[in-house]
């Protein structure tokens, strides 16, 4: 029976703006693997302060990290799959690229290094961090699927793509064949197209662009599919069955509004993440606004709620 092994690492914030964003996309991937049937002992979750909300199995760190790949080449078989993603910022010095941790970072090499140990035919590594882009040459290889969320090093600025890519997991929206499983390449395509709209929102000109690699040809693809190049093995993998998520409530106005609710709060969070690259003024007049209008929701919801 193929099991799922998960492996969330949350790496150096840097300011507490981006630790709030980064500590929360690794907690809701860890509770959307849990709600999606991945077994919780098949979980791990480093993060990098090692407690907090969400809970992690440890601190995100170098030796911490080489300990839970020693465990998963201990405890995965051939026939299982292992899913790494990493949530932070990454660095890009024209040979190495690291995904910075409190202490030593680590670099593609040292996590090609890890791979290479595990016993599975298929691994699957979400580099969600910026100047992730030659990750894609470092670990590609047949029978692994490589996400990033920069198409090279050079797109440093800090990216939106984790948090869009762990709400994929279990939003309907993103699963496009309505098989009640969410591939890895529609979790990909629907954070690739949030973020261009989050982008376009602002006005601002994207400096994130999402490539993934599934042949082993060392080429990422910004347009993957199942009958392209790049997609084929992505579109076969899922972390579990959204059938076993927690689901929207069924009355149809709720629902909708517990939608925009949802929406209006990924907004807050995507406007604080683009906050350098906004006029200040601009940048606070927009995140009121967008405060308000979540309040508001927030309130309609539960009035709502209290009227039943």
């Amino acid at each position: 029976m193929l099991r799922v092994f998960l492996l969330i690492v949350v790496g150096l914030a840097g300011d507490p703006e981006h630790g709030k964003a980064f500590e929360k996309w690794g907690a809701s991937m860890a509770a959307a693997a849990d709600r999606l049937g991945v077994e919780r002992e098949h979980v791990v979750l480093l993060g990098e302060t090692g407690e907090g909300q969400s809970r992690p199995n440890g601190r995100a760190t170098k030796e911490q990290i080489e300990k839970a790949f020693e465990t998963l080449s201990k405890s995965a078989t051939a026939d299982d799959v292992v899913f790494v993603t990493l949530i932070g910022h990454g660095s890009f010095d024209g040979s190495d690229a690291k995904f910075n941790l409190p202490g030593p970072d680590l670099s593609a090499k040292e996590f090609n290094a890890m791979l290479r140990r595990l016993p599975t035919r298929q691994i699957v590594f979400v580099d969600t961090t910026s100047a992730s882009g030659p990750f894609i040459e470092e670990l590609s290889s047949p029978g692994r699927t490589i996400v990033t969320a920069t198409r090279n090093g050079a797109e440093r600025y800090a990216t939106l793509f984790g948090g869009y890519f762990v709400d994929a997991l279990t939003a309907e929206a993103a699963d496009a064949d309505k098989n009640k499983r969410i591939s890895v390449l529609e979790a990909f395509r629907y954070a690739k197209g949030e973020v261009a709209r989050a982008y376009e929102r602002e006005g601002l000109l994207a400096t994130e662009h999402a490539v993934l690699d599934d042949n082993g040809d060392k080429q990422g693809s910004a347009d993957p599919a199942p009958t392209a190049a790049d997609g084929k093995l992505a579109a076969s993998l899922s972390v579990g069955s959204t059938e076993a998520a927690v689901p929207l409530p069924s009355d149809p106005k709720l629902r909708a509004l517990v939608l925009e609710q949802r929406d209006m709060e990924r907004r807050v969070e995507a406007l604080r993440l683009l906050k350098d690259s906004m006029e200040p003024a601009r940048y606070q007049t927009e995140l009121e606004r967008l405060v308000t209008e979540l309040a508001l929701k927030t309130r309609e919801i539960r009035n709502l709620q209290g009227g039943r």
